[in-house]
């Protein structure tokens, strides 16, 4: 866990220094796409159930978060709320902007989480971190994939991305959980470089 560590911070501050010119034309374009912040920030369940504030590139319209919790309480009024075949991101979704639809296709709106992985919230590697209404509905054999650090990249992400269900991504998560070890991470990174240069299933 210590080399997790010091791996996370040898990679996470040279890289923020060095595309630091590019996260200020990310702004500027994000500013001029649509009202709101550049930086969208939510509160996510983190490391042993901890949570913490999450920051990417704004993506969305500025309501698009209340527009998904009112979702998730409605579905749960119903009867109809299944979190093992909730899917968060939906193709020709209409909160997302222009300038949002390129930056999830190539990954960029994750950028700004390498001050989360500087500040000890995340790792480079990880199951990614859940919002608080799912994370309540987890199973006690589900809450196991909050022993683990939460991570920009893992299991999930090289194997399907937006594709996958709830379920379905957590049964990575789990199985990362269970067969960690640091190869593991460096695989993991190795691989998320060309599914990220891909582009296949993220939107």
């Amino acid at each position: 866990m210590l080399a997790k560590r010091i791996l996370d911070l040898l990679i996470a501050i040279p890289l923020l220094i060095l595309i630091s010119p590019l996260l200020l034309l990310i702004v500027l374009w994000i500013k001029l796409d649509s009202p709101g912040p550049a930086i969208f920030t939510q509160t996510r369940i983190g490391f042993q159930g901890r949570p913490f504030t999450i920051y990417k590139f704004r993506t969305m319209v500025l309501n698009a978060d209340q527009v998904m919790k009112e979702k998730i309480e409605q579905l749960k009024r119903e009867g109809k709320f299944k979190p093992e075949e909730f899917v968060f991101q939906e193709k020709d979704d209409p909160r997302i902007t222009a300038s949002g639809r390129f930056l999830r296709k190539t990954s960029l709106d994750e950028l700004p989480q390498l001050w989360n992985i500087i500040n000890g919230t995340m790792s480079l590697v990880g199951p990614r971190p859940e919002i608080p209404e799912i994370v309540e509905q987890y199973s006690e054999e589900e809450r196991k994939r909050l022993d683990m650090p939460p991570g920009i990249t893992g299991l999930a992400q090289i194997n399907g991305r937006s594709e996958l269900t709830l379920a379905e991504t957590l049964k990575y998560d789990l199985q990362y959980v269970k067969e960690w070890t640091f190869w593991l991470d460096l695989k993991i990174l190795w691989k998320t470089i060309f599914v990220v240069l891909g582009g296949k299933n993220a939107y």
